[in-house]
């Protein structure tokens, strides 16, 4: 006797994420990737469906190729090039150190003075990709400006506290080496919340419970340029996702406080 059921239910259609571009020239496009998606595909990622480059290049009509990195739970500006060469001009400027980079960082346990750290990393490699590497990891140069903008302290007990605090900070990398600002922050013992691979599990776990957002909570804000083409200074800005709007209210910063971060956020330094 035959018991199998067919049944009329699909599988639900995985949904898209929502990508939006931030400028786009004949030459360049930026987008606001948002959390969670990969820049391009790879060996680990290899079942994955959707890619920021695919789908820019699908929205845009033109190949592009990427000239930086973002972190998968990173969300904020990402930049591409429409052409190998312009990819390679864009790329010096990174190694060079010509381009300047803004984020948006909350972080555990408030924080009242910014400053710079200057304290080396060591090379992070790749499971598969390095995984024949002869030489021993590099310990490299790693620099960070920091600085608080917001602090809060809300009345809910967290670990062996009475109370749970907060920072927003504008986080500006002065190198470019693999999740520094995650480790730098996590050096300062300010973590950045939703961090998996470097921050504070327990923080982590009581955030996501307590304000029902899972996500890491860095945001690519700005990202400042010489434009390879036309020679003119050229910077793309994005804003908050509105679950960071959310987690603002929750922790009690007032419109007029956070217009006023943003503005020094948007204005650099």
């Amino acid at each position: 006797m035959n018991c199998s059921v067919e049944s009329d239910v699909l599988p639900a259609e995985e949904t898209a994420p929502l990508i939006r571009v931030l400028y786009e020239d004949e030459y360049l496009v930026a987008i606001h990737k948002p959390a969670g998606l990969l820049v391009h595909k790879t060996y680990l990622a290899r079942h994955e469906k959707f890619f920021a480059m695919q789908m820019t290049r699908d929205l845009v009509g033109c190949h592009v190729y990427p000239v930086h990195r973002l972190d998968r739970p990173t969300s904020g500006v990402l930049l591409f090039a429409k052409s190998s060469t312009v990819a390679h001009q864009l790329c010096v400027q990174f190694e060079s150190r010509l381009v300047s980079k803004y984020y948006l960082a909350l972080v555990r346990g408030n924080m009242l003075q910014g400053g710079v750290l200057d304290y080396p990393l060591k090379e992070e490699l790749d499971e598969v990709a390095d995984k024949m590497a002869s030489q021993p990891p590099r310990i490299q140069a790693a620099v960070t400006r920091y600085e608080p903008l917001l602090n809060a302290e809300i009345p809910v007990p967290s670990g062996r506290y009475q109370t749970s605090r907060f920072a927003l900070l504008r986080l500006q990398p002065l190198t470019g080496r693999k999740h520094q600002l995650r480790r730098h922050m996590d050096h300062l013992r300010h973590p950045i919340i939703g961090d998996t691979a470097h921050g504070d599990g327990k923080q982590n776990r009581f955030f996501r419970e307590y304000f029902g957002v899972n996500r890491m909570w860095l945001l690519a804000q700005k990202l400042s340029l010489i434009h390879p083409v036309t020679g003119t200074e050229l910077s793309v800005v994005t804003e908050p996702e509105p679950e960071w709007q959310q987690i603002f209210t929750a922790l009690g910063w007032e419109d007029d406080e956070l217009c006023s971060s943003r503005s020094l956020m948007v204005a650099g330094t």
